[in-house]
Parts: C-alpha cells; sequence; structure tokens
C-alpha cells in the first residue's frame, strides 16, 4: 500500500509539470523571443521529467514486483493449504472409513454381548429353577431321612442248627433257629423260635426246608399267630434229597407273632452249610 500511494503521487508530480510546460511558465515573453535561460530551464525541466519518469518507473517495477512476489506467495500459500486442505480429507475419509469399521465391530461386540446376556439370562433362570428343584429334592430327603429315622429298622435272618437231622416228633414243635445271622431291632428271639411284630406295618418273610433221609416225608409249616399260613411238603425217595423254599407278605399288628413249626412225625435237616433259613424284615410301617 506505502508503493502505491508513492507511485500516485510522483505521476500527479507529472502531471502538473507537464502542464507548466505548456503554458510557458508565466514568464511574459513575446513570441518570437529567443530566450537561452528559458530554453535551459526547458532542458533542464525535460531533463528532470525523464529523471521523474524513470524513476516512476522503475518503482512501478518495483511495486509490480512486489505485487508479483506477493501474487506468488499467495498462490504458493493457497497451493499448501490446497494439498493440506486435500490430506485433510483423504485423513478424514480414513477417519470415516475407520470409525465406520469401528462402529460395525461395536456394533457385532454389542449384538454377541446381547447374546451373551441373554443366554447368561437363560442359565441364571435355568439354575434358578435347577435350585428350586433341588432345595426341593433336599427337603423330600430331609423328610424321607426325619421318616426313615422314625421309622424302626426292623430285619432278621437265622439258620436252624449246625447238629443235623431234627425230628420226626410225637407232637409238632416251633423250630428254634439258633443260628442267628442279622437280627437288626432285635424282634426275633433265637430262643423261642419266635418273630414278635415291634410295630403295626407290612412284613416279608422267607423260609425253607431241607431233608436227606430216604423214604420219608419232610414238612414246615408258616405261622401268624395261631393260624396256619403256608407249608411246605415232599417225599424224599431213594434219589437223594429235598429242598422247598417260599416267601409271602403279612400284615402284622403291633405284638403279633410269626413263626416256623415242624409237624408231628416229620423232620429235616441242617448243618453247616445253612440249608434251613427263616428271613424277614419289615417293609413299611402301617
Amino acid at each position: 500500500m506505502r508503493r502505491a500511494a508513492v507511485f500516485l503521487a510522483l505521476l500527479l508530480c507529472l502531471l502538473w509539470t507537464g502542464a507548466q510546460g505548456e503554458d510557458g511558465g508565466g514568464t511574459g515573453k513575446k513570441e518570437g523571443d529567443f530566450d537561452i535561460q528559458g530554453v535551459k530551464a526547458a532542458h533542464d525541466q525535460s531533463s528532470s521529467q525523464t529523471q521523474m519518469s524513470t524513476d516512476v518507473w522503475a518503482e512501478l517495477q518495483r511495486a509490480n514486483a512486489d505485487l508479483l512476489a506477493r501474487v506468488t506467495a499467495s498462490e504458493n500459500k493457497s497451493t499448501a493449504l490446497e494439498n493440506r486442505m486435500s490430506s485433510s480429507e483423504k485423513q478424514v475419509e480414513e477417519l470415516q472409513r475407520e470409525n465406520a469399521d469401528l462402529l460395525a465391530r461395536v456394533t457385532a461386540r454389542e449384538n454377541k454381548s446381547t447374546d451373551l446376556l441373554d443366554r447368561a439370562t437363560a442359565n441364571e433362570k435355568r439354575s434358578t429353577a435347577l435350585e428350586g428343584r433341588m432345595n426341593s429334592s433336599e427337603k423330600e430327603v430331609e423328610e424321607l431321612q426325619r421318616e426313615n429315622a422314625d421309622r424302626p429298622q426292623v430285619a432278621f435272618s437265622a439258620g436252624l442248627t449246625d447238629s443235623g437231622s431234627v425230628g420226626p416228633f410225637s407232637t409238632a414243635m416251633t423250630l428254634k433257629f439258633s443260628k442267628v445271622f442279622t437280627n437288626i431291632g432285635q424282634a426275633y428271639s433265637p430262643t423261642t423260635g419266635i418273630f414278635t411284630a415291634p410295630v403295626k406295618g407290612a412284613y416279608y418273610f422267607r423260609f425253607n426246608m431241607w431233608e436227606s433221609r430216604k423214604l420219608t416225608y419232610s414238612s414246615v409249616v408258616l405261622y401268624h399267630n395261631n393260624q396256619r399260613k403256608m407249608r411246605l411238603l415232599d417225599y424224599i425217595d431213594r434219589s437223594g434229597f429235598v429242598s422247598e423254599s417260599n416267601s409271602m407278605v403279612l400284615q402284622l399288628e403291633k405284638g403279633d407273632v410269626v413263626y416256623i413249626v415242624l409237624p408231628s412225625s416229620y423232620g429235616v435237616r441242617d448243618d453247616s452249610h445253612n440249608r434251613i433259613i427263616f428271613s424277614g424284615f419289615l417293609l413299611f410301617p402301617l
């Protein structure tokens, strides 16, 4: 701006000087008069104008050079800005692509997390249901354990004798199974051979007979109180021995008795092989 102002000032001075030269400078000389001083003055003025024009031209060239330099610098700066803008736009596009990729990955992760959450929730519900069932089962087990603890435990098993043949007798005899293998609850008496029910309930009994004496009969009878419930009977011929067994379930009242009777005129045989066994146990109380 400073150079342009100087250029305008010089141009105005040049125009004013030219105007003064055209009107004779205001000296009052007559036409046709020859004024050496005027000619010299004119020559000096012309030289001054030429020098001034040269200075103006030089100033103009410097101004143009300066403007050109500024324009070039501006263009270079614009080019640099365009390059930076292009680079920034590329970076923005790259960032947008990266953001899109990240968004897709985050969305996929969120979907996976949602799926995992749903599965975890389902497992928690299932675990809760299983826990409820487990608690219920544990309560049932505890109840059964209490019932079993309160329920009498009754079971026995005994062999007849190691002495060999028993009978025949002239009268019926209650067999005393003296070889006690099991007597939980002590409901069976090896002294009398009688089982006495400690509680009302359903009981299971099993018994058998064995005989090896030839050409004779063998028999035993299961009694409930005074009632005959079951009888085993067989004949031993010349071939060797007989063995029979049977079982039954009886509903007994507390204090009822069960025992095995050897009828008169019949015999059985037992030894260390435990061939004749009387067993029973409580199925459940009633």
